[in-house]
C-alpha cells in the first residue's frame, strides 16, 4: 500500500499527489501526564486517528496525505511535568501557521488540522483566523477531545472513567494504541483536589469563590494530583474507543468532503 505519510515518501510523489488535489492532515498534540496507565504523547493518538481519517477518504476515491506531527502543546497546566515539552502559545501559533502557510503556498488547497491537546486550541483557533486573513485559506481543525467528550454519555461511555487521565482518551487509546497501555496501572482518582488559597477547585482552571466559578491559573497536580481526574478510569474500553473513533473518523472525512465540492466549485469556470 502506497503510504499517507509525507516523511516516508519521495518530493516527486508528493508533489503529484498535491497538485492532483490530495488534502493534507496535520495531526497535533501534546507530551503530558495521562497518569500511570497512558502514555504521555497524546499526539500519537491524534496521529492514528489523522491515519484513519486518510484510510477512510481513500476508501471513498479521496487522497490525504500525513504532515509531520507536531508533538508538543501549548504552555498551560502541565508545564513543568517531568519528561513533558510545552511550547508558549505565540510560539505554538507561530508553528501552526508557518507549517500551513509551507503547504498553502506550494499549492494545497485543503489542509485540516487533526488537534488531541486542549491546551492547543487557543493558539490553533489565532493560527486559523490569521491564516484566512493573510492567506484567504480556510484551516478547519477537529479538536478530538472536545467531539469525543460529547460523545461519551451517548454512546454508552461509563460516567465515571471521564476526566482527564480516563475518558474518552484512554478508549480511543485502547482502540487504537493498546501497546502503549498499563491497564492494570489505572487507579482511581485518589479523591477531591486539595483546596487551592482555600477555595475548592472544580476544574482546570477554576476554583468556586461563594456562588461563581473563578478562574485560576493552577498546574496538573493542584488539579489532579498524580494527572487522573476521572473518578475511575477503570471503565474505560477499546469497544468503546472503537464506536468514538468510528464518529472521529466520519466528522473527518465530512469536512475533507465539503472542502473538496468548495475546491472543485472554484475550479469551475462560471456558467
Amino acid at each position: 500500500m502506497t503510504s499517507r505519510r509525507i516523511a516516508e515518501l519521495p518530493a516527486p510523489e508528493v508533489a503529484r499527489r498535491l497538485a492532483a488535489g490530495a488534502a493534507v492532515l496535520l495531526p497535533m498534540g501534546s507530551t503530558e501526564t495521562h497518569g500511570p496507565a497512558l502514555p504521555m504523547g497524546d499526539f500519537l493518538i491524534a496521529e492514528a486517528v489523522a491515519e484513519r481519517i486518510a484510510e477512510a477518504a481513500a476508501a471513498r476515491g479521496d487522497d490525504a496525505l500525513l504532515a509531520p506531527v507536531i508533538p508538543f502543546g501549548g504552555e498551560d497546566f502541565f508545564a513543568g511535568v517531568p519528561g513533558g515539552v510545552s511550547l508558549s502559545l505565540p510560539l505554538l501559533q507561530g508553528l501552526i501557521e508557518e507549517t500551513a502557510t509551507a503547504f498553502l503556498r506550494t499549492g494545497t488547497r485543503r489542509l485540516l488540522i487533526v488537534n488531541g491537546h486542549g491546551g492547543n486550541i487557543p493558539a490553533i483557533e489565532a493560527a486559523t483566523r490569521n491564516l484566512r486573513r493573510r492567506e484567504g485559506a480556510i484551516v478547519p481543525a477537529l479538536h478530538l477531545w472536545r467531539v469525543a467528550g460529547t460523545l461519551h454519555g451517548p454512546l454508552g461511555g461509563d460516567p465515571a472513567a471521564l476526566g482527564h487521565g480516563g475518558d474518552p482518551v484512554y478508549s480511543v487509546a485502547l482502540h487504537l494504541r493498546p501497546d502503549l497501555c498499563h491497564p492494570e496501572a489505572a487507579v482511581p482518582r485518589a479523591g477531591p483536589a486539595p483546596p487551592f488559597l482555600g477555595l475548592a477547585v472544580t476544574g482546570f482552571g477554576t476554583v468556586r469563590a461563594g456562588e461563581a466559578e473563578v478562574a485560576m491559573p493552577l498546574t496538573i497536580e493542584e488539579i489532579a494530583p498524580g494527572g487522573v481526574q476521572a473518578p475511575d478510569p477503570r471503565g474505560a474500553s477499546a469497544a468503546h474507543g472503537a464506536r468514538l473513533v468510528e464518529r472521529l473518523v466520519a466528522a473527518g472525512v465530512a469536512v475533507l468532503d465539503a472542502m473538496r465540492a468548495a475546491a472543485e466549485a472554484t475550479a469551475s469556470p462560471a456558467g
